[in-house]
């Protein structure tokens, strides 16, 4: 018997910053794209709960209870008393410590995946109240598509998109922790004041029409300064692509992956190559959005074994 999810990457197209709360986080507005490039999380019944991992630096995940997977499958199975005892295995394609939330989707295809396994019939709104207690991108993994978060970015709003967006990620040579990346975002804040954070309209209005150059027109990152004061040089990297031809380019979520938004199949692939040759970056990887959230690919039932 096994499950089998998979679950996409996220850009942010827009990401606006309130000021710290007194509970140290920060009010948002997240404009959640998801991205066509997948982690895939089976889980099989085990005596214990164990992680194993594969893929583009899988040395770098946890395989330990801290894993957000390992966590989702603890969540779930408290929720029905029940004991977590499952085999989880995460092939990575996600960038892993990218700011393309590779571990909120591996929490939320774990959680789908351990639901299907169990046959715990979790409502939507139960899994996504987990979801949001694993992390602020972990619910917008399980739904995918495209959404406004606010508070957190937990509390979502499914927006419409128009048609396919076209986007080139290039990975960067070492990672960026987001915590340092808020703490950044925060000393450059200080003394300034902070206005509440609110969705673009004119970004809502470009995904809606499924338009790349509004769209491109309209995108933004709060945190973008802050991880360029911590990684001066993926600005070599956002420039590299900006010279490739590329309409919009911006580091993604807390980074230090940078995200280009292109016009084209053709175009991605001249930008990609440009970046592939400019030495900025570690891997340049393309995809289009929106894709769909956490899918079940594949449940095999005891009876077939």
């Amino acid at each position: 018997m096994s499950v089998t999810v998979r679950v996409p990457a996220k850009v942010n197209v827009q990401l606006a910053v309130g000021a710290a709360r007194p509970d140290g986080f920060h009010d948002l507005a997240n404009v959640f794209l998801a991205v066509g490039l997948h982690d895939e999380v089976t889980v099989t019944p085990a005596d214990e709960l164990r992680i194993t991992c594969e893929g583009p630096d899988a040395g770098q995940v946890p395989l330990d209870r801290t894993n957000l997977a390992a966590r989702a499958a603890i969540a779930l199975a408290e929720r029905r008393g029940i004991e977590p005892n499952v085999h989880i295995h995460i092939a990575k394609d996600i960038p892993v410590a990218g700011g393309m939330a590779g571990g909120s989707a591996d929490g939320a295809g774990a959680l789908l995946a351990c639901d299907t396994l169990w046959g715990t019939a979790a409502s939507r709104a139960e899994l996504l109240a987990i979801c949001a207690e694993l992390g602020s991108d972990v619910p917008f993994s399980l739904v995918g598509g495209a959404a406004l978060g606010v508070g957190r970015g937990e509390r979502l709003t499914a927006l419409e998109t128009g048609g396919t967006f076209h986007w080139v990620f290039a990975m960067a040579e070492r990672g960026l922790s987001t915590p340092a990346v808020f703490r950044e975002f925060d000393r450059l804040a200080e003394g300034r004041d902070i206005p509440e954070p609110a969705a673009s309209q004119e970004l809502l209005d470009a995904l809606a029409k499924g338009d790349p150059d509004a769209l491109a027109a309209a995108v933004s990152n709060d945190l973008q300064p802050a991880a360029l004061s911590l990684f001066p040089e993926l600005s070599d990297t956002l420039a590299a692509g900006r010279a490739a031809g590329a309409l919009a380019a911006l580091v993604s979520g807390s980074g230090p992956t940078t995200a280009f938004l292109v016009r084209d199949p053709e175009s991605a692939a001249k930008t990609a190559d440009a970046l592939r040759a400019s030495g900025t970056c570690r891997t340049v990887r393309t995809a289009t959005a929106p894709a769909p959230g956490a899918t079940v690919t594949h449940h095999a039932p005891r009876a077939e074994w």
